[in-house]
């Protein structure tokens, strides 16, 4: 059975080498010192090990089961889900005013990933819940946020979000359910939902569902969506339970993976929900939680690779296959192990140089994210946008292909059940579907984010790389092997932007058919960002004198190896983007 193994020194590294959390003027910041961030990553740690972990093959194997219209999740994760909110995890950056700890969001992702890493079926019914949270916190009445949200914050009550039908995905203005106003203020919501994560399950004595359908008066498309709380039951003037509401799963999805998540068809059979936000303006108060579970789900992809890595380095060091093509390396033994093997280290240096840039991809993006929340700091709201579908595309694009690569080191072990690494790779493969498919996010990106303000954001963006590089250019050996390379590929990113800008005008599709490459050009470059500022903090502990000099060795070479080998792809989106829309629009829809 795989294990897991919070990654415990990387995080303090990226927290207080890299970002320097608690030198940050950001609210909250200066609680952050190394000692209490350790102390708290420490027992989740223990928390992930010991007890979800575990049940992770558990959830996989047994699965959830529909009963007479109840879900009843696998047997050992009621206790597991108890144990997660004693601690107190579900509501660590959440508001204190509603039962929350307060703590910074950027703490919150940290942990987020070694909950996710050590069971990610699991993890997704209070990580869910905080994004519905998130969004009546941000948009509800003071009675809807006193009502739902200490019990949201406890998970007494967990939350889901509605938005897909049987006929619509990504184009919610074909939207069919329907919210007719009642004499009383409240709503009759009818319709049908499906690919709902957490619709109904046993773990939680209510389930708070955010909807979406149309009222009357809000026009076609989209602009006539509005945002509903839909309890699954009703909920009494004094905070008690009252009878059931008009909402019920109507059958399981039967999926490639997340086995230990329901994944439900929910039916709304005249269910009484409460209007969030303002009449006709449901997308604008939906994408509140959106925009977190894109970020979530980002993190979903690397935490998967993450745990599929640490166990191929395990099997990599245990497994003799072969000899070493300089010598044998273990004489005593009939074989060497895998590890020796050139190949074998190029795979897990993909693995590990991806993670590790990720990681810190996504907790510097936490904290851009903490300050637009806590400073209403425009430019940071402006530049984690901008960044969001980057997060999500090329986090779950690539986490998935390093799961696969982990896999691939088990050689035909990979392929068999009893081993893990299946389960890896077909949990990993849907954070590249939900919450926008990844083709979604590259139109968003290309067609939304890169124009939004007029280019404000990602030339901010672009004057940040630039400064990192005129600030460290005198260090010739963070120049030679991360600020030359870092430069190349920003340029191509700023060649890419120049060649939509050109011809995107004249003809869409231009831009449109090189999207997914920009998508993943720019996630080169923000890795390589990550890895330059890596290597600085790297380079300056070294050189400052630590007895851990070992460990910042080995992330410079990791480094070095991210911006050898996996940076220069930057020219090849570039030039796959700038062969324009005709290679790919080339044949009718007949000829495919």
């Amino acid at each position: 059975m795989p294990t897991y193994a919070a990654p415990t020194r990387d995080f303090a590294f990226v927290l207080h080498d890299v970002l320097k959390v608690d030198q940050s003027d950001i609210p909250g910041y200066a609680e952050l010192e190394a000692d209490f961030t350790n102390a708290v990553l420490e027992e989740a740690g223990k928390l992930a090990s010991e007890v979800l972990a575990p049940l992770n093959r558990v959830g996989d194997q047994e699965g959830c089961v529909l009963e007479n219209g109840t879900v009843r999740t696998p047997e050992a994760f009621k206790p597991a889900f108890e144990q997660v909110k004693a601690g107190g995890w579900t509501g660590l950056d959440c508001d204190p005013d509603y039962g929350g700890q307060g703590m910074p969001l950027v703490l919150n992702t940290a942990v987020g990933e070694i909950f996710v890493s050590a069971n990610m079926a699991f993890n997704m019914y209070w990580g869910l819940t905080h994004g519905a949270y998130s969004t009546i916190h941000a948009h509800g009445t003071d009675q809807q946020k006193a009502t739902y949200l200490p019990k949201m914050v406890s998970c007494d009550w967990t939350g889901t979000m509605n938005l897909t039908e049987p006929h619509c995905g990504t184009d919610l203005g074909l939207m069919r359910s329907k919210a007719e106003p009642q004499d009383d203020g409240s709503y009759r919501i009818t319709g049908q939902k499906i690919f709902i994560s957490a619709g109904e399950h046993d773990l939680a004595e209510n389930i708070i569902h955010l909807v979406l359908a149309k009222a009357p008066g809000g026009g076609e498309g989209t602009k006539g969506v509005s945002l509903f709380i839909v309890p699954k039951f009703l909920v009494n003037d004094d905070g008690s339970l009252g009878e059931r509401n008009g909402v019920s799963c109507g059958a399981l999805e039967e999926k490639m993976g997340i086995h230990g998540n329901s994944t439900c068809v929910m039916n709304y059979d005249g269910a009484t929900g409460y209007l969030l936000g303002e009449l006709h303006k449901g997308m604008s108060a939906m994408f509140t939680m959106m925009n977190e579970a894109r970020l979530g789900v980002g993190l979903q992809g690397m935490s998967q690779a993450e745990a599929a890595y640490q166990n191929a380095v395990i099997y990599a060091k245990d497994r003799l296959q072969g000899r070493a093509v300089t010598g044998a390396e273990n004489p005593d033994g009939p074989a060497d192990p895998l590890i020796v093997h050139p190949d074998v280290r190029r795979s897990l240096m993909d693995q590990k140089s991806f993670i590790e840039g990720a990681r810190a991809f996504g907790l510097w993006s936490a904290t851009l994210l903490d300050r637009a929340h806590k400073m209403d700091d425009a430019d940071a709201e402006g530049l984690v946008s901008l960044l969001t579908p980057v997060i999500k595309g090329f986090c779950t694009d690539k986490g998935f292909e390093s799961a696969v690569l982990a896999q691939q080191v088990y050689g035909g072990h990979g392929y068999i059940e009893e081993w893990g690494m299946s389960q890896f790779v077909r949990d990993a493969r849907i954070a590249m579907i939900y919450e926008g498919a990844n083709g979604v996010q590259a139109l968003d990106l290309v067609g939304r984010k890169l124009t939004s303000d007029s280019g404000k954001h990602v030339m901010a963006f672009f004057d940040l790389v630039k400064s990192f590089i005129k600030e460290n250019e005198a260090d010739a050996a963070l120049k030679e092997g991360f600020l030359d390379p870092l430069k190349k590929a920003s340029k191509d990113l700023q060649a890419a932007g120049m060649y939509f800008m050109q011809h995107g005008m004249k003809n869409p599709n231009a831009a449109l058919a090189g999207s997914y490459d920009f998508m993943h050009l720019f996630g080169h470059v923000c890795l390589g960002l990550m890895w330059a500022r890596m290597a600085k903090a790297a380079q300056d502990a070294l050189a400052s004198g630590t007895g851990d000099a070992a460990f910042y060795e080995t992330k410079i070479a990791t480094g070095r190896y991210y911006m050898a080998r996996h940076l220069p792809a930057t020219g090849m989106h570039l030039a796959r983007i700038e062969s324009g829309a005709d290679p790919v629009m080339a044949l009718d829809a007949g000829q495919f």
